[in-house]
């Protein structure tokens, strides 16, 4: 390390960085003071002597609060930086004390959650019972992203997303597994005209009013992309956040929808409902595993992965996709 570099080091605190992101995120010094437990004049005099170390100013004050300056937009992505990999290394030596304990922070898309995780963290917890996992949903995007910025160790969405290296997406950045295949099936009433077809294109949909998830959830862009190339309109009425609330609509005559098929399965018991396979190549979908990079994870990340995407299943999506389709 040069010599300047040093000296860098040596002017640049933890505790400095950390009140500075607390800023950052609440947009205010007071209130940043009132969650970290510390005087307001504190946490200024902090953000002054980190703004002299830097030699350049970091935040636009004004009475409303404060704003990221270019200069603080750069800091805050290496200040988060540092302290994830502070908390990561924390985790690690952690483990070290009692055995193999900590916890391991996943987001995953509703299609995973639904169908498959349930049962596989159940299993994981009855194996590692001292490792916690703390898993939110998200839309697939979302989970791309929150494992881009350290806000989550793994993510779990649909191959198709952007940003998955090896997979088209355009930022080759995040590394993936496979974890399950699941296929789509158009949902709708027992006595609906298309219930008696052993499959139906997506053209056959495109006749009926849908009833769909969020606007950007994987399926919806799907089905988006699919009306614009087929050069239709997509009667998408009725959007909603579940897939039990998406049943029950479709039961109540208020149109047709996509599901996975498992979770079609556990839902079936929502109304008096029909699926048929949706023939269309986009509808065999892949639900991959998703780190900036699976060398470097925490042990009880990399205990996670290893339950969820062993080293055979990497080779075997295609085999799992036709049996998901069978």
């Amino acid at each position: 390390m040069k010599p300047t570099e040093r000296s860098f080091a040596r002017r640049i605190d933890l505790m400095s960085l950390q009140l500075f992101v607390a800023v950052c995120e609440l947009g205010s010094i007071g209130r940043a003071a009132e969650r970290e437990f510390i005087a307001a004049s504190a946490v200024s005099k902090r953000l002054s002597e980190l703004e002299a170390a830097v030699d350049t100013p970091l935040l636009y004050r004004h009475s409303r609060g404060v704003t990221l300056t270019p200069a603080g937009e750069s800091l805050l992505h290496h200040a988060r930086a540092v302290l994830f990999g502070l908390e990561r290394m924390q985790g690690e030596l952690s483990e070290y004390a009692d055995g193999v304990r900590g916890h391991v922070r996943m987001h995953a898309n509703i299609s995973a959650i639904v169908q498959f995780l349930p049962e596989d963290l159940g299993a994981f917890s009855r194996r590692h019972p001292q490792i916690k996992i703390d898993l939110q949903e998200h839309l697939s995007a979302d989970v791309l992203q929150a494992v881009r910025e350290g806000a989550a160790d793994l993510g779990l969405c649909h191959a198709a997303c952007d940003g998955a290296a090896g997979h088209g997406g355009t930022q080759p950045d995040l590394q993936t597994r496979f974890y399950r295949a699941d296929r789509l099936v158009l949902v709708m009433p027992q006595a609906h005209a298309l219930s008696a077809r052993a499959a139906v294109r997506f053209d056959d949909m495109l006749d009926w009013d849908i009833v769909g998830l969020h606007a950007n959830s994987s399926i919806s862009l799907a089905m988006r992309q699919a009306a614009a190339a087929a050069g239709r309109p997509l009667r998408q009425r009725i959007q909603v956040t579940g897939l039990d609330a998406m049943c029950r609509m479709i039961d109540n005559g208020l149109g047709v929808g996509l599901l996975p098929d498992r979770a079609f399965a556990l839902m079936r018991g929502v109304g008096r409902l029909h699926a048929v396979p949706l023939d269309e190549p986009w509808a065999r979908r892949e639900l991959r595993l998703v780190a900036r990079d699976f060398g470097t994870l925490p042990m009880t990340a990399r205990l996670l992965v290893a339950h969820l995407a062993p080293p055979a299943a990497a080779a075997a999506p295609a085999a799992e996709v036709a049996a998901a389709v069978s």
